[in-house]
């Protein structure tokens, strides 16, 4: 049992240390806003990139490569989906608060947050099975916020710009050009793989300590039940649902712990700019990310400490 709990400790505490340090640099003013930003572009567009390149090309992707993970993973993500879509509209009439609590409750901080759980308790050398699914769940996710939050605010969706923009994400664009040389059998020298893998061992931190430095508390008395709806259904309903479902599928180890990254993190920080940029009710957003990242480091630690003592990994 202590060795169980010590597997939880170890998987938790490195996350959130690192978003106190973010924390620590927004207390004492030592990045503004302005700065925080222009960094978090550079990690999305330089430092994502080259992880997902990093992994893809160094794995042995035969080994690593899991339909049915893949196909259980994005299924259980378009089920919830469309779930939510129908029964958020039965319990809150406000159409700026519905695209973003669907947002909040499926939507999960997978990359930034979920991805270093699987590290911390496999290694960062076999995390290509995780790392791996970003190219799945990473284009639902923007696809699907999309569709809320323009139903909801009564707009019509674009499908081409959704497309065009899924494949000019860093992390897709990672992922296929890795997968491409790697296939492709080309030879990338190690004085210019070598700094690759070092951005890729790096984007981890960084963007752990910048998410701890952007977050902003909002009034939560407008939006109080809606916050509480959220917050539960994210850290406890949505992970407890589809993580029985995939012990009765037999899903266990690496592929199991991947399952809890991608259901049982918080709120993507990115719904936030969405909902602001949607029409959506941002200050519920907002307070959507903070509370879930807060209150995820008990969650997340009650489950890995719990599938860990029943064996489940």
């Amino acid at each position: 049992m202590f060795s169980n709990f010590i597997v939880a400790v170890s998987a938790v505490i490195p996350l959130f240390f690192l978003m106190s340090v973010g924390a620590f640099v927004k207390f004492s003013k030592l990045l503004t806003d302005e700065e925080l930003n222009h960094l978090n572009r550079m990690v999305f567009r330089v430092f994502f990139f080259c992880m997902m390149f990093h992994s893809i090309y160094t794995t042995d992707l035969a080994a690593t490569f899991r339909p049915k993970l893949m196909i259980f993973g994005a299924g259980a993500v378009l089920t919830l989906f469309i779930l939510l879509m129908i029964f958020i509209p039965k319990i809150e009439k406000d159409n700026r608060r519905r695209g973003v609590m669907v947002q909040a409750i499926f939507r999960s901080n997978f990359v930034i947050m979920g991805v270093p759980i699987v590290a911390n308790i496999f290694g960062d050398e076999n995390i290509a099975v995780t790392t791996m699914m970003i190219a799945v769940i990473i284009p639902m996710y923007n696809i699907f916020a999309v569709f809320a939050l323009e139903t909801f605010r009564g707009g019509k969706v674009q499908i081409l710009p959704i497309v065009t923009g899924i494949l000019k994400n860093p992390m897709i664009l990672g992922a296929i050009s890795g997968a491409l040389l790697l296939n492709l059998g080309v030879h990338i020298p190690a004085p210019i793989l070598k700094p690759i893998g070092q951005i890729s061992a790096a984007t981890t931190p960084v963007a752990l300590i910048i998410l701890g430095a952007s977050f902003k508390f909002g009034s939560v008395k407008n939006h109080l039940s809606q916050l509480v709806k959220c917050v539960i259904s994210r850290l406890i309903l949505v992970p407890a649902i589809v993580l029985t479902v995939a012990i009765m599928l037999g899903f266990r180890g690496i592929d199991f712990v991947t399952l809890i990254a991608i259901f049982g993190t918080p709120c993507a920080i990115v719904s936030f700019a969405m909902a602001q940029q949607m029409g959506g009710d941002s200050d519920l957003a907002g307070n959507c990310v903070v509370f879930t990242s807060a209150l995820s480091c008990f969650t997340i630690f009650g489950w890995i400490l719990f599938f860990k003592t029943i064996g489940i990994f």
